[in-house]
């Protein structure tokens, strides 16, 4: 299972990261996703660690912990959700006038 890091600074480094969550144990992995189109950091990241218990203590310690001038959110990382899947709108729908249109 992954952590959940939000509310980031966008300085933060893979590194930073690392080294703070490694005061609750070992540090497997850290993904820092950038945007695409400006290859600048997006404010959120995924800690793996490698128990659960070193996850759990991580993130009873550092949800609303203060750390670079912010507040972060940290809990267990959800699944990611499949394109197409997302409720809400914003698809292509069959009407009843045997065309298509867009549903936002």
């Amino acid at each position: 299972m992954s952590i959940y890091v939000g509310n980031l600074s966008y300085s933060v480094t893979q590194d930073d990261l690392s080294k703070v969550f490694s005061e609750y144990g070992t540090v497997k992995r850290v993904q820092l996703p950038t945007d695409r189109e400006t290859g600048r950091a997006r404010g959120f990241g995924f800690v793996e660690m490698e128990s659960s218990a070193a996850e759990d203590a991580a993130i009873q310690a550092l949800d609303g912990a203060e750390w670079m001038g912010r507040v972060m959110k940290v809990n267990k990382a959800r699944p990611r959700e499949e394109k197409g899947t997302r409720s809400g709108g914003g698809g292509w729908q069959k009407n009843n006038n045997s065309g298509y249109s867009r549903d936002y």
